[in-house]
């Protein structure tokens, strides 16, 4: 499959996208599933965070202001709504599923004829709400490949984060922080690579926002992030390797900072790693075959599957670190990149 930049999408029923220059261009290993697999459904990040529909959102979640004049952010169920229309107009022949919306920092507060009741008196309608941190997905289901056995699927999401903003002044750009990749539907693990990822979108109202969305997804090419995560699978770490790697993850974060500026950032915390260890013996579907040794596309979802226990705002720039990382690891295992510290 390739998703190629033009202007607009105009898929027809026989697999051809019209290039603006009148040209067509057949999209390739592009699956479209025969009937709906059934997976088990896990949440695309876990930590804190608990799901909640789109229509809480919108109708049992007030929206933050900028304090010093009033004027109004750019809401969650906005952004998620802005998103939708674009896949929409992108993917306009594909099944598109519903948002799965998750939420954390529940900010309450009361409407102002309740200022001096005590908290057990409060009626429903006197208590607001609003989510500091909120993170979505929207899956296309129709468009999917084969990775290792692991079907992963077309998928776009974002995430706002009420605290990178400065609620106390007044209104300036805000910022949003959004990607299109694939979702491994084996373990709902999130697979996103830097070109499908943008990790702060500053904008000012609506349309701009909309506008950076259509770039970045018009802009993705699917079959070149599809071909890197295929070639993970065709290389593999020895049992002695993996706990080269666990360690030297370990060390990582306690080098002098000049030696740590030398080798490439790894993003994940020390309880992640932990996280990666344990399922490198228990995980059902990554962990070590027989010998010990683990294809690195395995050890990629062993690294996204930890990240789960992150916080909505470094979530998904843990989840693109660990995708370079195991390029690089990768690239290490033939003495070619600086990642070969952490196996040596």
């Amino acid at each position: 499959m390739e998703i190629i930049p033009v202007v607009e999408y105009n898929k027809q029923s026989n697999g051809v996208f019209n290039l603006p220059e009148g040209q067509s261009q057949v999209v390739h290993n592009l699956e479209i599933p025969s009937e709906n697999k059934v997976y088990q459904h896990n949440p695309f990040i876990e930590a804190n965070t608990k799901e909640v529909s789109l229509s809480t959102l919108k109708h049992d979640c007030i929206i933050p202001v900028f304090s010093k004049d009033n004027e109004k952010t750019l809401a969650h169920q906005e952004f998620i709504e802005i998103a939708q229309d674009c896949v929409g107009k992108v993917f306009s022949h594909h099944t598109i599923e519903a948002p799965e919306v998750r939420v954390s920092h529940q900010i309450k507060g009361r409407t102002a004829d309740a200022i001096y009741k005590p908290v057990k008196e409060l009626l429903d309608h006197e208590k607001t709400q609003y989510f500091e941190r909120m993170a979505f997905i929207i899956r296309i289901p129709s468009i999917t490949e084969n990775i290792n056995g692991n079907e992963v699927s077309l998928t776009v999401g974002g995430v706002r984060a009420y605290n990178q903003e400065n609620l106390y002044n007044r209104k300036t750009y805000e910022k949003f922080k959004f990607f299109i990749g694939f979702q491994n539907m084996v373990c709902c693990n999130l697979c996103i690579s830097t070109d499908g990822y943008q990790d702060e979108m500053r904008v000012g109202n609506y349309s701009e926002l909309q506008s950076k969305i259509m770039d970045l997804v018009e802009n993705y090419n699917a079959q070149s992030h599809l071909q890197e995560m295929k070639q993970l699978s065709q290389q593999s770490i020895t049992e002695q390797q993996f706990a080269q790697l666990v360690g030297r993850a370990r060390l990582y974060n306690f080098l002098p900072k000049e030696e740590k500026s030398q080798i490439p950032e790894l993003l994940l915390n020390d309880g992640q790693i932990s996280t990666v260890a344990k399922d490198y013996y228990q995980d059902e579907s990554f962990c070590r075959n027989e010998n010990g040794d683990i294809n690195l596309w395995k050890v990629y979802n062993l690294f996204t599957r930890a990240n789960k226990s992150s916080y909505i705002d470094s979530f998904l720039s843990r989840n693109v670190n660990a995708f370079d990382f195991t390029k690089g690891l990768a690239n290490a295992i033939n003495d070619d990149s600086k990642h070969r510290w952490f196996l040596s």
